[in-house]
């Protein structure tokens, strides 16, 4: 839909569907910039198991769950820094490691500004710990 729009820089915002990887491939080879959310390494090993074409390569954000505990890797998990590792050096021809993701999806309940806030500075904590570790 975005892409038939003229969007030329997208983050399919999901962990990787492997069933769809045909689809997301094709994106990444029509689109300037296609960025996937990875985490786990048996994402990254569907990824490297499928590269791009010469010339492009899976632009990835190491998806971080810093609480709603929907979707990602614990920050506090060393799988967590591992996989980072892994995606940044292990593969540099077929991924590229773009950064790291949080969405704070546990301020959907929130009643207030007060306690988004309060949700919105620890994830935001738990991401800066995690990065500078």
């Amino acid at each position: 839909f975005f892409a038939a729009g003229g969007f030329d820089d997208i983050l399919y915002a999901y962990p990787l569907p492997g069933g769809r990887l045909q689809d997301l491939a094709q994106l990444a080879q029509q689109l300037q910039a296609f960025q996937v959310l990875l985490d786990s390494p048996e994402a990254l090993d569907l990824l490297r198991r499928h590269p791009l074409p010469a010339g492009k390569r899976w632009l990835v954000w190491l998806k971080l769950d810093c609480g709603n505990g929907r979707a990602g890797v614990r920050p506090t998990d060393p799988v967590a820094m591992t996989l980072a590792r892994a995606i940044a050096e292990e593969a540099p021809e077929e991924v590229t490691l773009v950064g790291v993701y949080a969405h704070c999806g546990d301020t959907y309940g929130c009643r207030d500004v007060p306690a988004v806030q309060d949700i919105a500075r620890a994830t935001t904590k738990a991401v800066i710990d995690f990065v500078t570790t």
